[in-house]
């Protein structure tokens, strides 16, 4: 790994992502009708371009649609149906928003499609492991792509990973050892080492306590030399801490965004966009001494 090397500069549209000079928000904006926080728009085009231009003005730094709904139990959907939700809205957004926008797919039909159509990020919930053709993708356009560790599947290339009982006393030992192999993937289909930004999954595969642990310890993910998102939004884990619903997150959110910053987040992807940007800055604000807004 190429840890020794800078974060170095992100290009994703018109717009630059400097790492380390303060921490990005990326708004989420889903188009599944089943979305475990309750937010998505389903086929409500007008309803989801409305919500997407309120993120922005709230402060979003860049805008994740996802037509397929990520919660614990859900099943998948199929291509034809994920574009149909997906693409009108690109389709009415891209070059209409002063920021740029992501996809958020694991399967590269969709993808293509998006790019196509004015999305310039790809975020893979799967890492490639469920399609590498992603990867080739994003080396062809020339766009940013995140790679997540998802637990959720323990075949395929993560039975790579050695299992034993160090995982679960040390959770991010597999969620390392899992982005190390995304990483080495995205790299050998040709993708820019600055055009990659990981995420450890937050939510995807672990207990409750394996959350609480990795951002405890995100720290040690600057070991692969790669940005770092994280999306731990309205997550299932602030529920059992706090014994709240869904719709009552807010302010485990706003702890989970800061203690992450403070240990090293990049980037937070998250559904309360006008009140997480305004934690971001605090938090900035002590942990990267910035003193005025952005």
């Amino acid at each position: 790994m190429e840890s020794h090397l800078p974060l170095a500069t992100t290009r994703c549209g018109g717009v630059e992502f400097r790492w380390g000079e303060r921490t990005y928000v990326m708004g989420i904006l889903n188009l599944s009708p089943d979305s475990f926080s309750g937010d998505g728009v389903g086929d409500n085009i007008d309803a989801a371009i409305a919500k997407a231009r309120r993120l922005v003005a709230e402060g979003a730094d860049i805008i994740d649609i996802g037509g397929e709904s990520t919660r614990p139990g859900s099943k998948p959907i199929s291509a034809d149906d994920e574009l149909r939700r997906v693409m009108p809205v690109i389709e009415s957004l891209a070059g209409k928003l002063s920021v740029p926008l992501s996809i958020d797919t694991y399967k590269s039909a969709v993808a293509s499609r998006a790019l196509e159509a004015g999305a310039t990020m790809l975020n893979d919930q799967w890492g490639l492991k469920r399609d590498l053709h992603l990867a080739e993708l994003a080396a062809e356009w020339g766009v940013p792509l995140i790679l997540m560790s998802n637990q959720r599947d323990k075949g395929g290339y993560d039975a790579r990973i050695q299992r034993d009982t160090a995982y679960y006393d040390n959770p991010i030992f597999e969620v390392i050892s899992s982005l190390k192999i995304s990483l080495e993937m995205a790299l050998k289909s040709n993708v820019p080492w600055e055009n990659i930004i990981l995420d450890p999954g937050i939510g995807f595969g672990k207990t409750w306590q394996q959350d609480l642990e990795i951002i405890r310890r995100l720290g040690e993910l600057r070991e692969l030399g790669r940005p770092i998102l994280i999306g731990p939004s309205r997550k299932s884990f602030i529920g059992r801490v706090l014994d709240l619903p869904v719709h009552d997150r807010l302010e485990g959110t706003a702890a989970t965004v800061a203690i992450g910053i403070a240990h090293g987040a990049d980037m937070v992807r998250v559904h309360d966009v006008q009140q997480m940007v305004r934690v971001c800055r605090m938090s900035d604000a002590v942990m990267r001494g910035s003193q005025i807004g952005h």
